[in-house]
């Protein structure tokens, strides 16, 4: 799948599933969960040492799903991740010799910045978004619209304590798409094996992006309180 694919439906969905779990099993369950909702991308964290072995597995059952490498930190592992089947790569840092790695293998990268030099840095290498992480705890919504004006054509990721409460809010303020991780698959869920539940999430986050692109914020029907994280 070209870069361009990748980007194309991730920023149709505008939600990146962020999985960052301690095993295969879960990861597995996790994944699988998400991509009964609609999400087309899956981020699974290298943090994992059987991170590789759950992309194989996930690019072979479901060849439609967006698979990809997070908290990728090195040239070395970047290669690890394709052997396995990734279809982009994420970092929560700006390593520039990872992007020259994607551009050369021709792979959708999401580089990790923050400061608005390295949001432009990472632009300028020709990344396909720039992630913003972690978002929350640098000035939220706000933040992100300053970097829109800054960069109006950039096209911004958000991740990092994106919940149910403020998701809406980073797309009104210029987000393309958001990284959500333990907000959209809780820890208790995962370890209760509550698919159902996972599935509401998603398909919540799913309407509060679709209802912000849409100029709208949703009702929030007292929905944010019930679901709690574990």
């Amino acid at each position: 799948m070209k870069p361009e694919e990748v980007r194309g439906r991730i920023e149709e969905i505008g939600i990146v599933a962020s999985i960052r779990v301690e095993s295969k099993e879960d990861a597995l369950f996790a994944a699988e969960a998400v991509s009964q909702t609609g999400i087309p991308a899956i981020e699974i964290a290298l943090t994992l040492e059987a991170a590789p072995e759950v992309i194989s597995y996930l690019a072979q059952q479901d060849p439609q799903l967006i698979v990809g490498a997070g908290s990728v930190l090195n040239v070395e592992l970047a290669q690890h991740s394709l052997d396995a089947g990734a279809r982009f790569l994420t970092s929560d840092r700006l390593h520039l010799p990872l992007l020259e790695f994607a551009g050369k293998k021709e792979i959708a990268v999401f580089p990790g910045a923050l400061t608005p030099t390295e949001v432009i840095t990472a632009w300028e290498t020709g990344c396909d978004f720039v992630k913003v992480v972690p978002c929350a705890q640098i000035g939220g919504e706000a933040y992100i619209r300053s970097l829109r004006r800054m960069f109006p054509k950039i096209r911004l990721i958000a991740a990092g304590g994106i919940d149910q409460q403020t998701a809406s809010n980073y797309i009104l303020a210029g987000a393309s798409a958001l990284g959500i991780g333990r907000e959209l698959i809780p820890a208790g869920a995962i370890r209760r094996r509550e698919g159902d539940r996972i599935h509401e999430l998603a398909h919540r986050y799913i309407r509060f992006v679709k209802s912000a692109r849409e100029g709208r914020l949703p009702q929030p029907e007292g929905v944010y309180l019930r679901y709690p994280k574990n």
